[in-house]
């Protein structure tokens, strides 16, 4: 037996994007356990829902993180409709699931630098972030922000996507997706890429089910779960399937996210093909008064919102739980028997937010 040791990793690290913090016990170079600490940021949020007006929450819950904003938003939207029995207009349906997949794209192009960044391919870094900027423009275009778009509202929405907007998109897009594809052949078939990320950190398909794994960490390991199948917003009306990869790998985890990628780019040019000329929004009556438990799927996977009111303008209690928070488990159990110098780079893979995880 080796020397054993253990080693604080984190929450402030150069490879770390997000302040988590793993105790590593080690022996020579090799991880036996990891035991994360969480909780350097927590802010309260939840605790709100019972001083703000339940419409004003809105923006409070988007802020719950910057780059999964509009999910978290639409997510708590959602279940307060249900609560309440409000019909949103179909319109304000695909223009959600527009917004949606807009933040899925740039979460997905924001975690490809972050990527590459980690297993030190600079270039590739630059060239990731350089695209994700056209799908900024996107939103900022749509939504007046580009990272909060605070664009939902109880009952509806409150921009519209015109038709020469949806033009400039569809354009935008397709550049997007030529540019992406030359970046996607260098993350999939590059040898030096390959050589850290394949075989590298191993989750099957019984530990993901097991350990509650979610989003494109459990499709990388053969697990078909995706809650858009689900049919909330428009995706009922669109085509498509989850993506899913069975190698259970850092290469899985980085193949699902990219072909997710084209995928959205996809559901996008569907949504504005199909998209119905109906109103924006509803008149919104009363106050919620009953439960409700809305399941959406994030950038980084399923996200659960339980939404309780009692009749008055402030509701007894909003919860989310996201997917970091369910991935995190996964992640202790794939860093067992790594390499302390593979630790940066498999925590990154489960592309984590640490700030959607402590409300």
């Amino acid at each position: 037996m080796g020397k054993i040791s253990v080693i604080p990793f984190g929450p402030q690290h150069p490879v770390l994007p997000e302040p988590i913090h793993l105790d590593l016990v080690i022996e020579d170079e090799k991880v036996k356990e990891a035991i994360p600490s969480i909780g350097f940021i927590h802010r309260g949020l939840e605790g709100l829902v019972e001083k703000e007006d339940y419409n004003k929450m809105v923006y409070v819950i988007e802020r719950t993180c910057g780059i999964c904003s509009f999910g978290h938003g639409n997510g708590y939207v959602n279940a307060v409709e249900k609560i309440m029995g409000i019909e949103v207009p179909e319109r304000a349906k695909y223009l959600r699931t527009f917004w949606g997949e807009i933040s899925r794209l740039h979460s997905h192009l924001l975690w490809a630098g972050l990527m590459a960044d980690a297993f030190g391919f600079e270039n590739l870094f630059y060239q990731s972030w350089r695209i994700r900027e056209k799908i900024l423009d996107i939103a900022e275009m749509t939504t007046g922000g580009r990272l909060i778009y605070s664009v939902d509202k109880v009952g509806g929405v409150l921009r519209d996507v015109t038709p020469d907007m949806q033009k400039v998109i569809l354009e935008s897009l397709a550049e997007v997706e030529k540019e992406f594809k030359v970046l996607m052949k260098t993350f999939l078939k590059d040898s030096t890429v390959q050589s850290r990320l394949r075989g590298v950190g191993y989750l099957s398909t019984e530990k993901a089910r097991e350990l509650g794994a979610t989003g494109p960490f459990a499709r990388a390991s053969g697990v078909s779960c995706d809650m858009r199948m689900l049919g909330y917003d428009a995706y009922y009306a669109l085509d498509f399937a989850p993506i899913i990869s069975r190698d259970g790998d850092c290469y899985a985890r980085c193949e699902v996210r990219l072909n997710e990628v084209l995928q959205s780019i996809d559901l996008i040019r569907q949504v504005f093909a199909k998209i119905p000329d109906t109103e924006l929004s509803v008149p919104v009556k009363g106050n919620p008064d009953g439960e409700y438990f809305m399941r959406v799927e994030q950038p980084r996977g399923e996200a659960y919102y339980y939404v309780k009111g009692h009749g008055k303008p402030n509701l007894d209690r909003a919860r989310v739980r996201t997917p970091t928070f369910a991935n995190i488990p996964g992640l202790c159990e794939m860093l067992k028997n790594c390499e302390l110098s593979d630790v940066g780079l498999l925590v990154v893979t489960i592309d984590p937010c640490i700030s959607c995880t402590e409300r």
